[in-house]
C-alpha cells in the first residue's frame, strides 16, 4: 500500500520556509560582534557628542536663533544639511545629524544585509547551509533580524545618550527612530538588491546607487524650498528622516511611514526569493563570447573586465554630485552674514579664504573623502576574488601574484584619480556657469579636487596593507575609512581638536582653492602610501591563499 503525506497547512509551510532561522540569526551576530559594535557606538557617540558642541559654540539662544535663521537663508547649506526646524540645542542637533546619521545607518545595514544573503550565496556557504534543515526564506529573515538587531541597538544608544546628557526625551526618542528608521528600510531595499544581482558588489553598488539618489533628491528638494515641502524632499526617505522633526514638534506618524516602506520593501524581497534557484537572481550577467577578446589575455585585462563598471557608475554619481554643488556654490557667502560663529565653521571647513572658495574647497574635500570608499572597494576586489576561489585558477596559470595584484591596483589608484577628476571638472564648470564667469574657477577646483588623490592613496595603500598581510581583518578597513569620513564631515563643525583631525590623512591637505599650498604633504603621504602598498604587497607574495 502506497502512503500519502497529508499536505501541509499554511502556517506548517510558512514555519518550514522559516527553519533554521535562529540558529543562522546566531551565526550572523557571532560573525558581526566586531562590525556592528563599532557602527552603533561609533555613530551613536558622534551625534551624543554634537550637544556638547553647539552648547560651546553657540551658548545663547538668540546665537542658536541666528545660526538657524542663516543657515535657512542659505540655498547652500540647506542642499547639504536640510533646514533647521527648530533652535534649541536639540533641535541644531537633529539639524545637522538626521541626514548625516541616516546615510550611515543605510549603509550599515545594506553592507550586514548583502554579507548575509548575496555575498553567502556567492562563496557557496550559503549552499552547504541550505543542504541541512534551514527554510527557503531562512537567510533572508536572519539577515533582517541582524539589521533590525543592529538598527534597534542604534535607536537605544542614540535615545539614551541624548536624553541621558540633559534633551527631552521625546525628541530623543524621535531622532534616533528617525535614523534606525532609515537604516531599516534600506536594509530590506538591499534585501531586494541581493535577489535581483549575481554578486554581492552589484547588490552593494544597486543599493549605494539609491542611496546617492535619496540624498541628491532631498538635496535638491531643500534647495528649492526653506521648510523641506518639496515633492523631491518627501520622495526621499532621507527627507523623511529629517521631516520627523526632532526637538521640533515631532511627526510620529512619519514612523508609521517609515514601518509601511520597510513592510513593503520587505515583502518584494520575500515574493523574489521564493521565485528564484539558490544561487541564481533575477537579472544575470550576460553570457559573453564565444572566444575572448584580447584584452583579456593578462591580468590587468581581466581586472579592467571586472571593475569597469563600478568605476563607469562611481564617475557618472561624481559627475553628477560636483554639477549639483557647484550649482549652489554661488550662495555660499549671504550664510555668514556678520555671524562670526558660522564664519569659524567655514574657515575650519574649507579654510581661512574667501567664503566662496571655502565652500568650494569643503566640496573638494568631501569628493575626495567619498572617492576612498571606491578605492578601498577596488583593492578589497582582490579578497573577494581569494575568497571565492577565483584567483587560484588565474594563478595556475602563467600569472605571478604580484602580476594579478598589480592589475587591480592599477584600477584602484588610477580610478580613484579618474573620478576625482570628472567630479572636480563637473564642480567648476558648474560653479562657472551659475556664477556668470565660463572658465573663472574651473582650473583651481579641479586642481582641488585632484589634491585630494594622496590622501586617497593613502587609504587605499592602507587596505593594500591589510589585504596582505592581515586578509581577514578587511572589514576594519572599511572602519577606518567610516571613521576618516566622519572626521571630515563632522570634525570641523564640532571643533574637534587638532589631534583628532590629523588622525585623518585629509587633514594633511591644504585647503585649495585659495589656500597656500606647498609639496611637503602631498610628499609625505604619497610616500606612506608607497610604504603600505609595498608591505602589503610582501605579504601578498608570501602567504598562503585562502
Amino acid at each position: 500500500m502506497t502512503t500519502v503525506a497529508a499536505p501541509l497547512s499554511a502556517p506548517a509551510a510558512r514555519a518550514r520556509q522559516l527553519a533554521g532561522t535562529r540558529p543562522l540569526l546566531r551565526l550572523a551576530l557571532r560573525r558581526d560582534r566586531v562590525l556592528i559594535p563599532a557602527w552603533v557606538l561609533g555613530l551613536g557617540l558622534v551625534v551624543t557628542g554634537t550637544g556638547s558642541s553647539f552648547e560651546a559654540l553657540y551658548d545663547t539662544a538668540a546665537r542658536r536663533a541666528a545660526l538657524a535663521a542663516s543657515m535657512n537663508g542659505n540655498g547652500s547649506m540647506r542642499a547639504l544639511y536640510g533646514p533647521v526646524f527648530g533652535d534649541s540645542v536639540g533641535g541644531l542637533i537633529a539639524w545637522r545629524m538626521a541626514g548625516f546619521g541616516a546615510v550611515l545607518a543605510a549603509v550599515m545595514s545594506l553592507l550586514i544585509v548583502v554579507r548575509h544573503t548575496r555575498e553567502e550565496e556567492e562563496t557557496g556557504r550559503q549552499e552547504l547551509l541550505c543542504a541541512a534543515m534551514v527554510g527557503r526564506r531562512a537567510p533572508l529573515t536572519a539577515a533582517l533580524l541582524t539589521a533590525l538587531t543592529a538598527n534597534a541597538a542604534l535607536v537605544v544608544v542614540i535615545a539614551g545618550g541624548l536624553a541621558g546628557s540633559g534633551r527631552p526625551a521625546a525628541g530623543s526618542l524621535a531622532l534616533g527612530l528617525a535614523i534606525g528608521g532609515t537604516g531599516m528600510l534600506f536594509a530590506a531595499l538591499a534585501a531586494i538588491a541581493a535577489q535581483l544581482t549575481e554578486s554581492a558588489r552589484l547588490a552593494k553598488g544597486l543599493t549605494g546607487a539609491v542611496l546617492g539618489l535619496a540624498f541628491a533628491l532631498r538635496a535638491a528638494g531643500d534647495t528649492a524650498t526653506v521648510d523641506a515641502t518639496s515633492p523631491l524632499t518627501w520622495i526621499s526617505p532621507i527627507g523623511w528622516s529629517q521631516n520627523l522633526r526632532a526637538y521640533a514638534g515631532e511627526r510620529w506618524w512619519l514612523v508609521l511611514l517609515f514601518l509601511a516602506a520597510t513592510a513593503l520593501a520587505g515583502s518584494v524581497a520575500y515574493a523574489l526569493t521564493a521565485r528564484r534557484d539558490l544561487g541564481m537572481s533575477f537579472l544575470p550577467a550576460r553570457p559573453g563570447p564565444a572566444v575572448a577578446p584580447r584584452s583579456l589575455s593578462g591580468p590587468f585585462g581581466l581586472a579592467w573586465r571586472l571593475q569597469r563598471t563600478p568605476l563607469a557608475g562611481w564617475t557618472l554619481g561624481f559627475v553628477c554630485a560636483g554639477g549639483l554643488f557647484g550649482g549652489i556654490a554661488k550662495g555660499a557667502a549671504d550664510l555668514v552674514g556678520g555671524n562670526e560663529r558660522t564664519r569659524e565653521i567655514f574657515a575650519r571647513m574649507g579654510g581661512q579664504q574667501s567664503l566662496t572658495d571655502a565652500f568650494l574647497a569643503t566640496m573638494a574635500g568631501m569628493l575626495g573623502m567619498v572617492a576612498a570608499l571606491y578605492a578601498v572597494g577596488a583593492v578589497l576586489r582582490l579578497h573577494g576574488e581569494e575568497t571565492a576561489g577565483r584567483a587560484e585558477p588565474v594563478l595556475a596559470g602563467a600569472v605571478s601574484r604580484l602580476r594579478w595584484t598589480a592589475g587591480h591596483l592599477a584600477l584602484a589608484y588610477g580610478g580613484s584619480a579618474v573620478i576625482l577628476a570628472f567630479g572636480g571638472l563637473a564642480l567648476g564648470v558648474s560653479y562657472d556657469l551659475s556664477a556668470g564667469d565660463p572658465g573663472g574657477r574651473t582650473g583651481p577646483v579641479l586642481a582641488a579636487a585632484l589634491a585630494q588623490v594622496p590622501a586617497v592613496w593613502t587609504l587605499t595603500g592602507l587596505a593594500v596593507l591589510v589585504f596582505g598581510l592581515l586578509p581577514r581583518a578587511t572589514t576594519a578597513v572599511w572602519a577606518l575609512v567610516g571613521g576618516c569620513l566622519t572626521l571630515g564631515w563632522v570634525g570641523p563643525s564640532l571643533d574637534f581638536p587638532r589631534w583628532a583631525m590629523d588622525l585623518s590623512p585629509y587633514g594633511h591637505l591644504p585647503k585649495l582653492p585659495g589656500a597656500d599650498a606647498t609639496a611637503a604633504p602631498f610628499l609625505w603621504l604619497l610616500a606612506l602610501s608607497a610604504l603600505f602598498t609595498a608591505a602589503g604587497l610582501v605579504g601578498v607574495r608570501r602567504r598562503d591563499l585562502g
